[in-house]
């Protein structure tokens, strides 16, 4: 295994983000996925990411007992079958997994697998929202991992999932873990009585806090999304809205997927940028650690 290996002498890494929608049955969407993740080695990707919770569709729509049914074990079925994609490829795979963890506590888990299969680590998704069609309190657990980075045979890999990526502290601090690329398994949508009065500025905030967060770090982002409608309980359900990006260090925007198309959207990174970045913007240098210790309390009372 490469845990602890880094291969330093690559500097530029190719990336996809699998963009795909969701079917009713994880089989045909497990089938799916590996399809793609064989696409994207094929197209000379080093790091495939898939969205978030890729093997359902988004359940968390509703409040519901069953779906409970659709957890599995970490490691389990999927980082078997995605370890055993990532060996014979020999690409790193990043997978995310509904995890029964015992009874009663379930986590929504991001699974790193290196080039050679084995489970590198997990990051357990720290910050769980609960909103109208996001009810993912009823579901999961904080995540107790920690903000992680991942030394893989093609870098040093940060891993955070979607409504992680609206806090800048879960990025600052797995890039002080190390992070070069922070990916961000996604499953975001518009609610469709909400799209023509806010679906743009919306989308545009989304994008934004992430970009910045690569500027504030020195490091590469990218967000991989989901697509399609999904309305698991006939409802109006959520229309999501794919646009997978990845920015560099600078914030810039350097490649976008559609709004509603399967793809796998590849990116080149060049890995020497972060060091440049760091050292040109040195905002992890001029830091005031001494400064910030009101940051762990909710709220700074006078």
């Amino acid at each position: 295994m490469y845990a602890g290996l880094v291969s330093n002498d690559a500097r530029s890494v190719r990336i996809a983000l699998v963009q795909m929608v969701c079917q009713e049955d994880p089989s045909l969407n497990l089938r799916r996925a590996l399809e793609l993740i064989e696409e994207a080695a094929g197209r000379g990707a080093q790091v495939v990411c898939l969205p978030e919770l890729f093997r359902n569709r988004y359940f968390c729509q509703t409040e519901d007992h069953a779906h409970f049914a659709l957890a599995e074990s970490v490691p389990g079925p999927t980082t078997e079958v995605l370890g055993e994609v990532a060996a014979r490829l020999g690409v790193v795979v990043v997978g995310s997994v509904f995890e029964r963890r015992t009874a009663g506590l379930y986590h929504n888990t991001a699974c790193v697998l290196d080039a050679d299969g084995e489970l590198v680590g997990i990051y357990r998704k720290a910050h769980i929202p609960d909103d109208p069609l996001y009810y993912e309190k009823f579901y999961f657990t904080p995540g107790d991992t920690g903000f992680r980075c991942f030394p893989t045979r093609f870098g040093r890999i940060g891993v955070l999932v979607c409504w992680d990526q609206w806090f800048p502290e879960a990025a600052r601090l797995t890039a002080l873990a190390g992070a070069e690329l922070i990916l961000y398994p996604t499953a975001i949508g518009w609610h469709p009585a909400e799209k023509v009065a806010e679906g743009k500025a919306q989308h545009a905030a989304w994008q934004t806090i992430q970009r910045s967060h690569a500027i504030a770090n020195g490091c590469y982002v990218a967000a991989i999304n989901r697509v399609g409608h999904e309305s698991p309980d006939g409802g109006e359900g959520l229309e999501f809205w794919g646009q997978s990006f990845a920015c560099n260090p600078s914030g810039e925007l350097i490649t976008q997927g559609s709004v509603d198309q399967n793809e796998t959207v590849l990116v080149e990174i060049d890995r020497a940028q972060v060091n440049e970045a760091r050292t040109h913007w040195p905002f992890l240098r001029d830091r005031r650690i001494d400064a910030y210790d009101g940051i762990n309390r909710r709220f700074l009372d006078s």
